[in-house]
């Protein structure tokens, strides 16, 4: 059956750094790779404590499959002209799973709004262009428990469907943990309906 859940989605594969400098102010913008708030959030707690001494440290963050998670903040400068504009840099390239962190170091000369937003997104873009993109895959992780007698048919299940075997406990009852793509969990759970004495517990 023909399904339109988007389980596939950009990310970047590890941190990244971009600079952006303008009437002696110098924006410095870190990328990380992150899969969750309390992950984004530490990130931009470390690069604070890194920059104590930066004026700013503006940042904007998005999560998930679909992006629907996300954040920007200003840090004190003028509303929307910098988490906005970081946040803008990441939707440009439809990335998620990301937090981009903008360190402003200030030159003495304001910039103005239009100034700060142009800075803020080029600091982030250029951080952006120097990462390395990949793939990633959305998925919700299981726990399948089942009887010796339907090993066979577990294992049938698991190589059919190209199912990794994350954590196994083979005890009185059998249990294997994995993780199944969003568009193929329907399959997945009806499968697992059809043999006897097996169950699958969403972790």
């Amino acid at each position: 059956m023909e399904t339109h859940i988007r389980d596939t989605y950009k990310s970047i594969a590890a941190p990244s750094e971009g600079l952006y400098k303008e009437l002696g102010s110098r924006f410095i913008a870190k990328s990380f790779p992150v899969s969750s708030e309390t992950e984004a959030m530490a990130m931009v707690e470390a690069q604070r404590k890194k920059y104590h001494d930066a004026r700013h440290n503006c940042f904007a963050y998005r999560l998930g499959p679909e992006g629907k998670l996300w954040r920007a903040s200003d840090d004190g400068e003028p509303s929307s002209s910098a988490g906005r504009p970081i946040l803008g840099a990441i939707l440009s390239e439809d990335l998620s799973d990301i937090v981009i962190v903008v360190t402003r170091y200030f030159g003495g000369i304001k910039l103005g709004v239009p100034g700060l937003i142009r800075a803020y997104r080029s600091a982030s873009s250029d951080a952006l262009a120097n990462a390395e993109k990949v793939e990633k895959v959305a998925v919700r992780a299981f726990t399948v428990n089942f009887g010796y007698a339907s090993m066979e048919q577990v294992q049938r299940l698991f190589k059919d469907m190209s199912l990794p075997q994350e954590e196994r406990d083979f005890g009185l009852d059998c249990r294997i943990r994995t993780g199944v793509r969003l568009s193929a969990v329907d399959d997945f759970l009806e499968r697992v309906s059809r043999i006897d004495g097996c169950e699958a517990k969403e972790t």
